[in-house]
């Protein structure tokens, strides 16, 4: 079986949606001929943690851990200088501890005869390290992994650096693409980004996307739940563009309307907030009694949670690059045999995806309007007893995280 280093600094025990991606992979590998070798951080100051997603690394494969270093989990007086320092640090916080692992990284290569490095980001440090190792051995074999786009990532745009930075970065960006064997994304809409923005040709360059785990199911009551109220369950991250604004007039619209009651009706809010803040804004919309803010729970709880609703709630902002997105928890709802409301960029590839997948109904960000039509829609359905819906059962298996995995293992056979 060949050995693959997986280089990843977000992995389990670190929590959030970014490790998802590589412990999935690191746990279907073995079936399609790759033993995973994995390299990343010590624990540290993680800021969220998540040691339920252990139980998704193989028994026997091994990790091997770096300092981290990261100026961001400074704890005590130095907590602010810190977050300060982070900040400045380029292309991200993980730049020391990148930097720290060069040595220890050669030596895990060489210890467990390595031919083949993969790459993973966000941070995009994983990939300097991987450049690194390629410079020092050319005849390793490196796939880089691009989770989301960098010099192009809509937050970036959204909130651009100084020149002087922005053309490092993108030098950066454009080094690895040149010098790496093989080049993975997710979307076809980030494939064409990259291509377009860095010159390169892309025959080298494939699409795998995010997806879910049907384990993750098992053992879950999936059966549809008899709730007292119409329960919409939002899971995941509130921050930049994906605000929940226009969500939230459209219930306080429906809710002054009259068309929904507040004693039938209930958000809950699954993820890592600032909760007196989220709370704050809810309140001044009126909806206090109708939200429920859980905040940030295990990856198995949050499923739980999923799988507790009548309809499931997407949220993704507008904006220049907004379109290449699927925003990741659309993999996990399309397995949960609930219906969706889908606030997104209507011409993006989440969009795309949901109308393709039939899990739910598209609103654009900015429609309140037709945010409120689907609301009252699935709202009348369910008091009458009649929600349900047909999705494209095909589609949603084509993202069934084993079926992914051996996608990247056919890009680990060309290389």
């Amino acid at each position: 079986m060949k050995k693959v280093l997986i280089i990843a600094n977000q992995f389990p025990p670190m929590g959030g949606s970014g490790v998802q991606r590589s412990v999935k992979f690191v746990k279907h590998l073995r079936s399609f001929g790759y033993e995973p070798v994995v390299f990343t951080r010590e624990v540290g100051n993680m800021p969220l943690k998540d040691e339920t997603l252990l139980k998704d690394v193989p028994e026997g494969v091994k990790i091997y851990r770096t300092k981290p270093l990261e100026c961001v989990e400074m704890q005590g007086i130095m907590r602010i200088p810190g977050k300060v320092l982070g900040k400045f640090m380029i292309p991200d916080s993980a730049r020391l501890w990148m930097e720290n692992s060069k040595k220890e990284v050669l030596k895990v290569i060489k210890d467990e005869g390595i031919g083949i490095i993969y790459t993973t980001s966000a941070p995009y440090s994983d990939h300097l390290l991987g450049r690194y190792i390629k410079r020092r051995m050319p005849e390793i074999k490196w796939a880089v992994d691009f989770r989301d786009e960098w010099t192009n990532n809509p937050y970036t745009l959204d909130n651009p650096y100084n020149p002087i930075r922005t053309k490092i970065e993108k030098d950066m960006e454009h080094s690895v693409l040149l010098e790496a064997d093989m080049l993975i994304t997710n979307t076809p809409i980030m494939r064409k980004n990259f291509i377009e923005n860095n010159g390169i040709k892309g025959d080298n360059f494939f699409v795998i996307p995010n997806g879910y785990d049907k384990e993750d199911f098992e053992g879950l009551n999936t059966e549809k739940t008899a709730n007292n109220k119409f329960t919409m369950v939002y899971t995941g991250a509130l921050y930049g563009r994906r605000k929940p604004d226009t969500f939230f007039e459209a219930l306080k619209e429906l809710k002054a309307e009259g068309k929904i009651k507040p004693e039938s009706f209930l958000v809950k809010l699954i993820g890592n907030y600032h909760k007196d803040k989220l709370q704050a804004q809810i309140d001044s919309y009126g909806l206090t009694k109708e939200f429920e803010i859980v905040g940030y729970v295990p990856h198995d709880e949050c499923i739980k949670h999923q799988l507790s609703a009548d309809a499931l709630v997407l949220i993704e902002g507008t904006g220049r690059g907004a379109e290449a997105f699927y925003t990741g928890k659309i993999f996990e709802y399309m397995n949960t045999g609930r219906p969706v409301l889908a606030v997104l960029p209507e011409n993006g590839a989440a969009a795309d995806l949901v109308r393709k997948s039939r899990i739910g109904i598209v609103a654009h960000t900015d429609s309140v309007d037709k945010i409120k039509g689907i609301i009252q829609d699935y709202y009348d359905k369910w008091q009458s007893d009649s929600l349900s819906f047909d999705p494209d059962r095909s589609v949603i298996e084509g993202f069934e995280r084993k079926a992914l995995t051996a996608e990247l293992a056919k890009v680990f056979d060309k290389m």
